[in-house]
């Protein structure tokens, strides 16, 4: 398999295992865990997971001073983006807000063509405008109502700064390991997530309070920030920061189908024509003939 086909791989699989947050995330808020505490398991667990891999193939955690600095940003850019996103499951249904997300990829050739002079293509320009019209339409209920005002500025929060995020990696050509890189950012978000929790006054469970919630901490690691993480840093690495964010179409399709299945949130025919158009946005962009790298 060539560099290109496993970046491709690697950018979907990444975007298919962030797609599953609602998963976890709901079941450990019906049990009464605040969003903080959601997010410090998360990452504990993820940073002890990486943790045990990296000395299972006996690689060194050390890192320069240099790098530090880089990785703390980068995890704090990682971490924002995590209180956002579920900061809004609280205000409309997880599957809704998991697909609003999905404009981090025009954001991302945005912020290349601005401030890395990637060109921006008539297909990249009608993408952009699909997309906004996608949102549009998501941004009322199924009454006709609008959706949360809230809700939805968390959101577009949460995508921002993961934009930010997957174009800082793209940037910084460095030689550290996937695996380790992913690991510092993991820890340097985990310290962004307790530094919140006191400044916004939401208490850290000593203990989460059911089975469930101990599982779901775990799938939460495992699957949306591990896994995610490890092959989205990959993927970047392989093909580029906006072909990567691009993959993510299969993000918003597997959170509005684990929503659908597992939590009975109904999807109108106005949401899903929203989803469609977002979907169409992301095939224009993919069937450039050339895609510019920074």
């Amino acid at each position: 398999m060539s560099d290109k086909a496993k970046g491709f791989a690697a950018a979907v699989l990444a975007a298919m295992f962030y797609g599953t947050n609602p998963l976890g995330t709901l079941p450990m808020y019906a049990d009464g865990v605040n969003s903080s505490t959601v997010l410090f398991y998360r990452y504990a667990f993820a940073v002890a997971m990486f943790a045990v891999l990296l000395l299972l193939r006996g690689q060194s955690l050390r890192i320069k001073w240099g790098h530090a600095i880089r990785l703390a940003m980068l995890g704090v850019f990682f971490s924002l983006s995590s209180i956002t996103l579920y900061l809004s499951f609280h205000h409309m249904a997880a599957g809704i807000a998991s697909t609003l997300l999905f404009v981090y990829p025009v954001m991302t050739a945005v912020l290349m063509a601005a401030f890395f002079h990637e060109r921006i293509t008539w297909r990249t320009a009608c993408s952009i405008l699909l997309a906004l019209l996608g949102v549009a339409l998501l941004y009322r209920g199924d009454d006709g109502g609008r959706l949360s005002m809230t809700g939805f500025t968390l959101v577009m929060v949460s995508s921002l700064v993961y934009s930010l995020y997957i174009v800082a990696v793209n940037q910084w050509k460095t030689d550290i390991p996937p695996m380790k890189f992913t690991f510092w950012v993991l820890l340097f978000g985990w310290a962004a997530i307790v530094v919140y929790s006191l400044l916004a006054g939401e208490p850290l469970a000593l203990a989460l309070p059911t089975t469930r919630s101990w599982l779901c901490a775990l799938q939460l690691a495992l699957m949306p920030t591990v896994l995610s993480l490890y092959f989205m840093t990959v993927g970047i690495k392989l093909i580029g920061s906006t072909p990567s964010a691009i993959m993510g179409a299969l993000e918003p399709v597997t959170a509005v189908v684990i929503g659908l299945l597992l939590f009975g949130e109904h999807v109108s025919g106005r949401m899903l024509l929203g989803i469609a158009l977002i979907l169409g946005a992301v095939t224009l962009i993919i069937l450039r003939k050339k895609t510019v790298q920074a």
